[in-house]
């Protein structure tokens, strides 16, 4: 039995935390705020086992002026922040290549391949049950040609991980969700999609898990001291905890700074996302719908409907734009006119390589020191897949190359 500090009490290190209780060790996790909401608690609540095609695709480099020129579009950059993003944003059309392309699916097909038996695991650990479901996918597409672009995604994927799919007319997708009343060329249905009930109900239920299974300590860590004995962390406070075997860093992109202090570089900044919950609606769809033209969803919760979506490439700390929110569903409403005023709106911070794809290693300075962020709008999806990993990696396992902090070096 090893004595594990986690840092970050999102989805991602309390699921990582969860394996690493499971498999005996002494786990405390380290959190600023515990009870606060991080950004896994606001997603879309889909385990989105289809989705392999990189952010960075070859097509992108023709789509992304007109994006970038519309600050309500799927893809936007504050432009304040543009200075200090310009190594992450070259980093990132640098990925957009075919070759690339390709290693990108095989490494996320790879996780995916167990992402849900993990899920279902995990949940066995902490004692959950009935949380998950198949609930399938729809994305309409207003043109021809979107619908075409979306059925060659979903063979590519069919290609790599086997999951079926179905061309749909707009009358046999309003047969599937009555609410789709709009105009549109056609739509996509993959059953290959599960969903959580509420990603916060679930992330709650963990949390609860590791509060009576191991230490859960209120505190930002500022830094770690590497020592013969152990390793310890240093609290903004001045304190510090006790030694420990091994330290994950799981803090979203808080993580970089915690990298960086340690002598080592990483490309990671802030894929933003916004959304919409309705909690009163008297109605919900059968299944998510994406808004394939718009890079949007919508997605039945147990308790309400939420409408959200898109990047915005922003510094933690800028400003929420929650025009985004309402021209989100503003275009929903073009497909779904039923959909109301109102909602609660949110932000959340998505931590994003600009090669798509997490990172989930050793520190090669130092193999105490464990690295798990950088999962995109892919945390809830691949929260349990890494940590699995992550407790396989205590446990003396391999790197996987594809996934190594090593890449940044």
């Amino acid at each position: 039995m090893s004595r594990v500090h986690v840092i970050g009490a999102g989805i991602v290190g309390s699921a990582a935390a969860t394996w690493l209780v499971d498999a005996g060790h002494e786990v405390t996790v380290f959190d600023t705020e515990p009870d606060g909401l991080p950004t896994s608690s606001g997603n879309a609540a889909l385990i989105a086992l289809p989705e392999i095609a990189p952010l960075a695709s070859p097509g992108i480099l023709t789509a992304v002026p007109g994006w970038l020129l519309d600050p309500l579009g799927p893809l936007t950059v504050r432009w304040q922040d543009l200075p200090s993003m310009l190594p992450w944003l070259l980093a990132f059309l640098r990925s957009a290549a075919p070759s690339h392309d390709v290693h990108v699916r095989q490494a996320l097909g790879g996780l995916m391949q167990t992402a849900l038996s993990d899920h279902h695991s995990m949940a066995r650990i902490a004692g959950m049950e009935g949380h998950l479901r198949q609930s399938g996918y729809i994305s309409v597409h207003s043109t021809p040609q979107s619908v075409s672009a979306a059925l060659q995604e979903a063979e590519r994927v069919k290609a790599v991980l086997g999951y079926a799919y179905e061309a749909l007319d707009p009358a046999a997708a309003r047969r599937l969700v009555p609410q789709l009343e709009g105009e549109f060329a056609g739509a996509v249905h993959q059953p290959g999609y599960w969903m959580v009930s509420n990603p916060l109900t679930v992330l709650r239920h963990y949390q609860a898990f590791l509060r009576s299974k191991a230490t859960v300590v209120a505190g930002r860590v500022a830094g770690m001291e590497q020592g013969a004995e152990g390793v310890t962390l240093v609290l903004t406070d001045g304190s510090r905890s006790a030694s420990a075997d091994f330290v994950v860093v799981a803090a979203g992109v808080w993580s970089r700074e915690l990298v960086r202090q340690g002598g080592l570089k990483v490309l990671l900044e802030t894929e933003r996302g916004y959304n919409t919950t309705f909690t009163d609606l008297g109605w919900n769809l059968a299944m998510p719908v994406g808004f394939g033209d718009h890079g949007f969803i919508a997605s039945p919760l147990v308790d309400g409907l939420r409408v959200g979506g898109a990047v915005e490439l922003a510094k933690p700390e800028t400003s929420p734009n929650y025009g985004r929110a309402k021209a989100m569903r503003a275009k929903m409403r073009r497909y779904v006119p039923s959909l109301p005023e109102g909602g609660t709106e949110w932000m959340g911070r998505r931590p994003s390589t600009p090669d798509s794809l997490p990172v989930i290693s050793r520190n090669p300075r130092d193999k105490r020191i464990l690295y798990a962020f950088g999962h995109g709008h892919l945390g809830l999806t691949l929260s349990a897949v890494t940590g699995r990993m992550i407790a396989e990696l205590v446990a003396g396992g391999p790197d996987v190359p594809a996934f190594s902090i090593q890449r940044f070096q």
